[in-house]
C-alpha cells in the first residue's frame, strides 16, 4: 500500500482514542505520536468526545487531536465552539472539530434533541461555531440562524483563542452531507460504512463537483476515510466478527436507502425487524450474509486487507482504519487493534 495519497502527498494515518483511565490514555497517545500517527480521534457515542482528547493533548506535543465525531445536535453550537477553543488552547493549535449529524434514533430518541433537517442543521452549526470562535474575544454580534439564535447580551469577552479559525471537518454517509463538507468544511470524514465502491464511484465525484461549484481547490479540504478493517488470517472468523457491526447500522431505518444502493435492502429490512421486535440489533447478525459483511469490512490477511482498501487512497488524504467493534470482547478488539497498529507501523516505516 506504499504510495501517495489523493493529492500526491504522503499517506497519513489516524487512530481512535477510547475512553480509559488516564494512564492508559496517556500511553496510547504517546505511543501514537512516537509511531508517526498524524493524529487521534475520539468518538461520541454517549459522552462528549472532548474529554479524552484533553488528556491526549496534554500528554503529547505534535500529535493532532480531533473529535470524530461530535454529534452536532447534542449540544448548543456555543458550547461546541467553546470546547473547540479550549482544546485548541490545551493542544497549542492541534485540534480539529469533526462534526456529524447522527440519526434521529440517537439525536431525538436518546439525546432528546428536536427534529431537524440534517444538512440545514449542519450548515447552521458550522457557521455558528465559526462565528463564535472568531469573535467571542472581540464581542459577538447576534447570530440568527435556521436553528441556533443568540443575542450574546450577557457574554463577556473571552480570552483570545490560539487560532481564530479552527478546522471543521464534516462527517458524511450520503451525498448531501458529503457535498456540504466539500462546500463549506475544511475536511470531509467518510463514514466507516463507506464501501470501496461507494467511496470511489459515488462520494468522490460528489466531492469534486461540490468543490468546483464552490470555486474551491481539492487541496482546500482534507478527506479522511475510516475503513472497517479486520486483519485475521482466519477470514471466516474475521467475517463473523464484522457481522454485528454491519447489523447494527443495517437495523437503523435511516440507513435503508444506503444499503439499498448496495443491493442489500431486504437484508437491512430484516435487521430493522429484529430491532423493532427485540429492542436491539444483537439478534440481527444472522440476517447479515457473508457478502454483505465483505462489502463493508475489509477482512482476511494483511495483504488481502491492503488490496481491498488501496483504491480508497485515490480519494483520501488520510485514513483511520478501524476494527469492527460491536459485540466483540475487549480481547478480540485488542487483537484487531494490534493488527491495524502493525500495518500502520509498517506503512510508516
Amino acid at each position: 500500500m506504499s504510495g501517495k495519497n489523493a493529492i500526491g502527498g504522503d499517506r497519513k494515518f489516524w487512530g481512535v482514542l477510547p475512553v480509559m483511565d488516564a494512564a492508559s490514555l496517556t500511553g496510547i497517545a504517546q505511543q501514537a505520536e512516537g509511531a508517526g500517527y498524524e493524529g487521534l480521534f475520539a468518538i461520541q457515542v454517549y459522552g462528549p468526545p472532548f474529554i479524552p482528547l484533553a488528556v491526549a493533548a496534554a500528554a503529547t506535543s505534535t500529535l493532532k487531536i480531533a473529535s470524530g465525531i461530535a454529534i452536532a445536535a447534542a449540544r448548543s453550537p456555543f458550547e461546541t465552539a467553546m470546547a473547540a477553543i479550549d482544546l485548541d488552547r490545551i493542544s497549542g493549535g492541534r485540534f480539529t472539530l469533526g462534526l456529524g449529524s447522527s440519526v434521529s434514533a440517537w439525536t431525538s430518541g436518546v439525546f432528546g434533541a428536536p427534529e431537524y433537517k440534517p444538512v440545514t442543521h449542519m450548515r447552521d452549526t458550522v457557521n455558528a461555531v465559526r462565528h463564535i470562535v472568531k469573535g467571542a474575544h472581540q464581542g459577538l454580534e447576534p447570530y440568527d440562524g435556521a436553528y441556533y439564535k443568540a443575542d450574546y447580551k450577557a457574554l463577556k469577552r473571552t480570552e483570545a483563542p490560539v487560532r481564530e479559525e479552527i478546522p471543521i471537518w464534516v462527517a458524511a454517509l450520503r451525498e448531501k452531507l458529503t457535498r456540504l463538507g466539500a462546500e463549506i468544511g475544511d475536511g470531509v470524514i467518510g463514514h466507516p460504512m463507506w464501501s470501496v465502491e461507494w467511496t470511489t464511484d459515488e462520494m468522490h465525484p460528489a466531492i469534486l463537483n461540490s468543490l468546483q461549484s464552490a470555486g474551491r481547490a481539492r487541496s482546500d479540504i482534507e478527506v479522511n476515510i475510516w475503513p472497517w478493517v479486520a486483519i485475521n488470517d482466519d477470514e471466516v472468523e474475521a467475517i463473523n466478527d464484522g457481522r454485528a457491526t454491519v447489523a447494527f447500522y443495517a437495523s437503523m431505518s435511516q440507513y435503508q436507502s444506503f444499503f439499498a444502493a448496495h443491493g442489500f435492502e431486504k437484508e437491512a429490512q430484516n435487521c430493522q425487524t429484529c430491532l423493532a421486535e427485540d429492542g436491539h440489533s444483537d439478534n440481527a447478525t444472522d440476517k447479515v450474509p457473508d457478502e454483505m459483511v465483505k462489502a463493508f469490512v475489509a477482512t482476511g490477511s494483511r495483504d488481502k486487507v491492503l488490496e481491498k482498501i488501496e483504491p480508497m487512497w485515490a480519494v483520501a488524504d488520510s485514513m483511520c482504519p478501524t476494527p469492527p467493534l460491536w459485540s466483540m470482547s475487549p480481547e478480540k478488539v485488542g487483537f484487531y487493534v494490534g493488527g491495524i497498529g502493525a500495518l500502520i507501523a509498517e506503512e510508516l516505516s
